[in-house]
């Protein structure tokens, strides 16, 4: 994720470009989406989604830009190489008048802005064609501090990804087995059960929550120590599973709404909700780390922003629709931070099968994504500690690491599986970061490299549409209020409790 440069891969269209970056940024957070809804309230939820859409799009560009920016100094920097490599040969083969004056020349050349680089046919210097990860382009770009920061935010954020994750599984499958009495199929019915409620027999809901979460961690922990990668079709099956779920709920939904059997009647606003409201859009727009992978094997980047925009309309239709759908034929009180476990209720569903497929769906889209966020994780600390010609001993390597990157999150999910609270701290604070400092600061600093390397006249070809330095101001500004707002707003709420 944080990585270096890598292979561009097999090449796409842009429209499969286009569902490619669809399929990345309506994930897991979609899921926690309509119980933020509920508790905010369609208005606000409505404003707060399309303002947030707005600003992720926008900083979405300006990863594009720095992307651009990175592989131009790139490909000028192995120009350079090469003008040394030609001038050792040269002067190894002897050195005559006319070469001393061609160096003369060149070394004028090297002391003014290097427009002449476009003029002789290289007008594509902007052109995306290598895969810059975000973590080579921080260390292009930004200090020691700013790549330290950087990596810092990362692994955060992956740490939240991991807790909700681990989290998430253990709770789908106690929702789905633990059976009461009457209440074997009315987990979305409504029904409040506590922690301590009874599952099977002696066996309370928190202990056979912290059962599976143990399970879990037994069954995909072990992948953390190994390298393990996302397989294209391990990706298809996946993508195939997430939409089949995501259109079944909607239908499920807007059929109950048209029979008249629609419970929910949700407020306008209720202020009390934003801040898990504003963590989970974050969230649920979060693609910007995986822009490189992403963007680069397009084969057509002519129209990128368009294609960007055209997505992100698409996925603010989706969220809309999902949400509403959920608000108006559930009550409040009975959505789950899991939507999908609203749909194991034998009166919404009779087929068993969909009933145990949308409630298990999280687990078998989830457990397969775990180890390699895992494993990324895990490699971000190796980048973080790394030092120029260093190696780590085997037991920092194989042991320490992965058990640095299990750990956290796994404790964090045996303490709590809110996961609406999870969703909305990961969102809030890396998520925020990742989303809207990052970006600001890799335009600004590429910015700045490109004109200092190329001189104020060159034009990025993939220049943000948000070009004028107020945009990069109004985001980091924006940014560190969220992380005020919302870190008043928790202790307001704790001193209230």
């Amino acid at each position: 994720m944080a990585g270096g440069i890598t292979d561009t891969g097999e090449l796409y269209s842009p429209y499969v470009g286009l569902v490619y970056m669809f399929n990345l940024i309506v994930g897991t957070g979609a899921l926690t989406m309509p119980k933020a809804f509920a508790t905010a309230g369609w208005l606000v939820s409505l404003i707060l989604l399309l303002f947030l859409g707005f600003m992720s799009y926008m900083t979405t560009t300006f990863v594009v830009e720095a992307m651009a920016a990175a592989n131009a100094q790139l490909r000028w920097k192995r120009m350079e190489k090469h003008k040394e490599d030609d001038e050792d040969e040269d002067s190894s083969s002897g050195v005559s008048d006319s070469d001393v004056l061609l160096q003369d020349g060149y070394e004028r050349a090297e002391t003014r802005p290097i427009l002449s680089v476009q003029r002789r046919g290289s007008a594509n210097i902007f052109e995306i064609t290598e895969r810059v990860e975000m973590g080579q382009m921080a260390s292009m770009f930004f200090n020691k501090v700013g790549v330290n920061l950087f990596y810092f935010c990362i692994i955060i954020y992956l740490y939240g990804d991991l807790a909700i994750y681990a989290a998430a599984v253990p709770v789908s499958l106690m929702q789905v087995t633990c059976v009461t009495g009457n209440h074997s199929c009315s987990v979305g019915d409504g029904t409040k059960y506590n922690d301590t409620d009874k599952c099977w027999g002696p066996i309370r809901r928190i202990d056979a929550y912290r059962l599976y979460l143990a399970a879990f961690t037994l069954l995909l922990g072990p992948f953390t120590f190994f390298n393990v990668q996302k397989t294209k079709y391990l990706q298809i099956m996946t993508s195939l599973m997430r939409w089949i779920a995501f259109i079944l709920m909607i239908i499920l939904a807007l059929i109950r709404i048209g029979r008249g059997q629609a419970e929910g009647h949700p407020s306008m606003a209720q202020l009390s909700g934003i801040r898990n409201l504003f963590g989970v859009c974050v969230y649920s727009f979060m693609c910007q780390h995986s822009l490189p992978s992403l963007i680069t094997p397009i084969s057509k980047k002519k129209h990128v922003n368009k294609l960007v925009v055209l997505d992100y309309i698409l996925i603010l239709a989706f969220y809309s629709l999902l949400s509403f759908t959920a608000i108006y034929c559930f009550r409040n009180a009975t959505l789950m931070d899991m939507y999908t476990l609203n749909f194991t209720n034998c009166e919404i569903i009779s087929v068993a099968f969909i009933r145990y497929f949308l409630g298990l769906f999280p687990v078998f889209t989830i457990s397969t994504n775990f180890p390699i966020i895992a494993v990324t994780l895990r490699n971000n600390w190796k980048t973080l500690f790394h030092r120029e010609g260093g190696t780590y001993p085997w037991v920092v390597d194989r042991i320490v690491f992965p058990a640095i990157t299990l750990i956290p999150p796994v404790l964090v999910a045996f303490c709590t599986h809110d996961l609406e609270s999870l969703v909305g701290i990961t969102g809030a604070y890396a998520g925020n970061g990742i989303q809207y400092l990052i970006p600001a600061f890799l335009a600004y600093c590429s910015r700045k490299d490109t004109q200092l390397v190329f001189g104020s006249g060159t034009v990025n070809k993939h220049l943000s549409p948000f070009r004028h330095t107020f945009w990069i101001v109004f985001v980091l500004i924006w940014g560190f209020s969220c992380f005020v707002f919302v870190t008043a707003n928790i202790v307001l709420s704790e001193s209230k409790l």
